[in-house]
């Protein structure tokens, strides 16, 4: 079982019980799935198929590509041109994933001062973007020819913001300080 998972269920589930004041255990805000989107843009084949493989790399799932849905000619894009690729993470791996985001890929960034407070939905999900892929131990930075971003969205079952900011800071997300 994933290290994460266990804290959440020996550590972080008693504890939001007793903060939120709730008995049944199935009301305590769990995650639910993260979802791993690059938008990597129209580039060449290679350069599409290298940038897919790495996000393979660091989710350890293989990408669904995403596609243009319609033509925009001030982007010299067509309908159904190749534009990206996705991952949506569940179960262990979910939790490997946000193990390893915290502990290694975060403390990574030049100049961290933690994660932002205020880039949650309104309904308990949490989004934050990463600018470069290397951040993460699976990529070699000298392996890599394009440096590329992502997004990272972590979604939970909370009903607002708050008890979501308590589950996510509970499991170690490292927000910054106000």
């Amino acid at each position: 079982m994933a290290r994460l998972k266990v804290k959440y269920i020996q550590e972080v589930v008693p504890r939001l019980k007793q903060e939120l004041g709730v008995t049944n255990t199935l009301r305590v805000p769990r995650l639910e799935k993260i979802v791993v989107n690059m938008g990597i843009g129209v580039v060449d084949k290679d350069a599409f198929k290298t940038h897919v493989e790495e996000l393979a790399k660091i989710t350890g799932q293989r990408p669904v590509v995403t596609r243009a849905k319609k033509s925009i000619s001030n982007f010299k894009l067509r309908k159904g041109t190749t534009i990206g690729a996705k991952v949506t993470l569940r179960g262990e791996r979910m939790y490997e994933f946000l193990d390893r985001l915290i502990n290694a890929a975060l403390p990574r960034i030049r100049d961290f001062r933690g994660l932002r407070r205020d880039a949650f939905d309104g309904r308990g999900n949490y989004t934050l973007g990463v600018r470069e892929q290397t951040i993460f131990p699976e990529i070699d930075p000298n392996q890599t020819g394009a440096i590329q971003g992502m997004d990272i969205t972590v979604v939970t079952t909370a009903r607002n913001d708050e008890e979501a900011r308590l589950l996510l800071s509970h499991l170690g997300m490292p927000f910054a300080k106000k």
